[in-house]
């Protein structure tokens, strides 16, 4: 039987420990079963006052299933989306979304890419819609708040969060709304007000009328019933 391999990793959270004892395993068995890893927990950590106190979170990872070796002419070879998944950030992100999926009662799969400055969490499963809400107000609030955690942190980094391939649908509605309201707006001569939508879909608006020839395009109102207003571009905004 091949011995379990045991890695022990810290962090300031449990879930920082978990990825970074993930991403050592993986480096050294690239390929592994992420399934077949077991997780536990040796100590959660104290935050301290002030610095004072302070202790880590350590977790141990142990693989008991090892993935085959890589032949010998094809040396193996960590793909982007490993790495990007293994990124501290990305386990922040990671961690954070499993708590909400939790809390919700909700069955869903995660998958994070990193790349650059943007970080895109899709999530899978069978029924999201709870997550995603009416019009996406609550996966747009649940990336709001995954921005504001990440820029407290320091961390110079635009999320985005999909779920059910949301994001796609949502933009292409949108597109047509935009081509609507400007052509109902050169027939008429007079601006025409869009739904109130957050600052992601305005700008998406926006910018789908930004080239448009004869329109232009304006941001009315208050939060939350901020809106889009399309105009003849020769009236005044």
């Amino acid at each position: 039987m091949t011995p379990a391999v045991r890695v022990e990793a810290s962090g300031d959270t449990i879930g920082e420990a978990r990825w970074s004892a993930l991403h050592e395993l993986e480096r050294r068995h690239p390929g592994l079963d992420r399934d077949k890893i077991e997780f536990q927990v040796v100590s959660e950590g104290e935050r301290g006052l002030l610095g004072v106190g302070y202790e880590p979170a350590r977790v141990i990872a142990i693989l008991t299933d090892l993935p085959p070796p890589a032949p010998a002419s094809e040396p193996a070879v960590e793909t982007d989306v490993a790495v990007a998944d293994d990124s501290l950030v990305a386990g922040r992100l990671r961690e954070m979304l499993e708590a909400v999926l939790r809390g919700t009662g909700l069955d869903a799969r995660v998958h994070i890419r990193h790349e650059g400055r943007e970080v895109t969490a899709t999530l899978s499963g069978d029924d999201l819609g709870l997550l995603i809400g009416r019009h996406g107000q609550t996966i747009d609030a649940l990336q709001y708040l995954a921005n504001a955690a990440m820029h407290r942190r320091g961390e110079d980094v635009e999320v985005v969060i999909d779920a059910q391939g949301y994001r796609e649908r949502r933009e292409r509605k949108l597109h047509d709304v935009a081509m609507r309201a400007a052509q109902d707006a050169l027939e008429t001569g007079g601006p025409v007000a869009l739904e109130p939508m957050t600052s992601v879909e305005r700008k998406i608006v926006h910018l789908r009328l930004k080239d448009e020839p004869g329109v232009a395009t304006a941001s009315e109102g208050a939060e939350p019933n901020r809106h889009v207003v399309v105009l003849p571009a020769d009236a005044p905004v």
